[in-house]
């Protein structure tokens, strides 16, 4: 049975009495007025999802109540039912905000498809209302994953320039997560409720980047069917991020400086004018200034778009967050995978730490990924991660120091002795602490606990 009620308001009692059994074989639960203002009353008690309402009773009219109603809850749906002689009346009535009218006498499978239509589109907001808010949850500030004192600062930059409207350019390496940084300023916004629109322009050829950009009339070119709207009219009152910006060709750059100077632009193969309000987050992963230098990309642009400048650093320079970030992924794809994992063992772990990262956060996610898919245990091993991670060591000790592999002893055993040792001596520094021991190994206190009852430290 649906949840949701409608209230059905009309004077004529075989009207109520019949809407009212065919919403409840609909599955609504049915609330009935027989005029405006007992309507009135029952909206505030009841605090129905949808109203349907004859406009023509006593005591108080349809309109009225509806322009009540949205004093009391601006988001109500009201479907108004009318005579033809008030037709221009409920044509005047959804200027004003009514989702729809039925014209008496109406069909009953008339009735059930606008109800249903209207408790549908009713959903879609509801849901489209969740999903806005888990991203506004998802891209706070104090829920970016990170130890690294270059992190922090660009994060409180970031809390700086995002209620401005400035155009900002995020430069760094592939995989840093140049794409996080641009949807983290638009959800910290004032234009947090607007459309966030993205494009990658280096995944185009160049006709297709124009229109996709710029958007095109009909009959633009072969195979434009209708005219359609591109990205700038799209992003209007919100967030355009244009990634790979350094990828562009130098006719796009003359057209993408104008919208940025002047705020409009015109449809590909029309004349009209179109005034857009967006702001701009371009990102790269090339170096724009010598690109400038060798005639590849126009002064004049980049520094329009380097009103302020980001730098995502590399995960080479933020070895503080490596174990968090493998942490964070690690419950994430064995949530996916529905595995139960613990943690990291410590020699796989410092192979995490010590390796140089050149595919950055994005690589790191895919290694932790595979590692899940590939272990057998409740911990993850070196020999879980990929050969060119293990590879990457050009002897054992840089993995542990001082430590010789007995005569015929498996590598995993003594790995087990090792790692045991470590525990052991990070215990006693700390006095048996483990929220200390388990920051200082830099795995969770979980995983440490674990280890513990393993190697019977206790």
């Amino acid at each position: 049975m649906s949840s949701y009620t409608v209230l059905v308001v009309d004077d004529e009692d075989s009207v109520r009495k019949l809407l009212s059994a065919v919403l409840k074989r609909e599955g609504y639960q049915v609330e009935c007025a027989a005029d405006g203002q007992e309507a009135l009353e029952k909206f505030q008690s009841v605090q129905p999802d949808l109203v349907l309402m004859d406009i023509r009773m006593p005591k108080m009219d349809g309109l009225t109540a509806f322009k009540e109603m949205r004093k009391l809850r601006q988001e109500v749906t009201v479907i108004l039912m009318t005579a033809y002689a008030a037709v221009e009346t409920a044509v005047e009535a959804i200027k004003l905000g009514v989702f729809d009218y039925l014209i008496k006498p109406f069909e009953i499978e008339e009735v059930k498809l606008l109800v249903n239509r209207a408790m549908q589109i009713r959903k879609m907001a509801e849901r489209i209302t969740v999903l806005n808010q888990e991203l506004l949850d998802n891209y706070r500030l104090d829920r970016i994953l990170t130890n690294s004192p270059k992190m922090k600062e660009l994060c409180r930059t970031i809390d700086k320039i995002a209620q401005s409207n400035a155009t900002v350019l995020v430069t760094g390496e592939s995989g840093t997560g140049k794409e996080l940084i641009a949807n983290t300023i638009h959800y910290n916004s004032k234009r947090r409720n607007g459309p966030f629109i993205k494009i990658n322009c280096g995944a185009l050829p160049e006709s297709l980047l124009e229109s996709e950009l710029f958007g095109h009339e009909k009959g633009a070119f072969t195979g434009a069917a209708m005219r359609r709207a591109g990205r700038f009219e799209l992003a209007n009152q919100g967030t355009l991020f244009l990634d790979e910006i350094g990828e562009i060709s130098q006719n796009l750059q003359v057209k993408l400086l104008r919208v940025l100077q002047e705020r409009e632009f015109e449809r590909v193969g029309g004349t009209e004018t179109i005034k857009t309000d967006i702001r701009i987050i371009a990102a790269t992963n090339r170096n724009l200034e010598e690109m400038i230098k060798r005639g590849e990309f126009r002064q004049d642009l980049y520094y329009r778009l380097n009103v302020v400048c980001l730098s995502a650093p590399p995960l080479r320079e933020r070895k503080e967050d490596i174990g968090l970030l493998a942490d964070y992924f690690l419950q994430k794809f064995a949530g996916e995978n529905n595995r139960e994992l613990m943690g990291f063992d410590t020699a796989a772990l410092r192979i995490l730490e010590k390796y140089r990262w050149p595919g950055n956060v994005r690589e790191l996610a895919n290694v932790i990924e595979r590692a899940v898919i590939m272990s057998n245990g409740r911990m993850i091993f070196t020999e879980d991660l990929p050969d060119n991670l293990r590879d990457s060591y050009k002897t054992v000790d840089e993995v542990i120091v001082d430590i010789k592999q007995p005569k015929g002893q498996p590598l995993k055993e003594m790995m087990k002795k090792v790692e045991c040792n470590f525990i052991k001596e990070a215990l006693d520094r700390n006095q048996g602490n483990k929220a200390k021991t388990a920051k200082e190994l830099r795995i969770s206190r979980r995983s440490l606990l674990y280890k513990i009852e393993e190697y019977q430290l206790e």
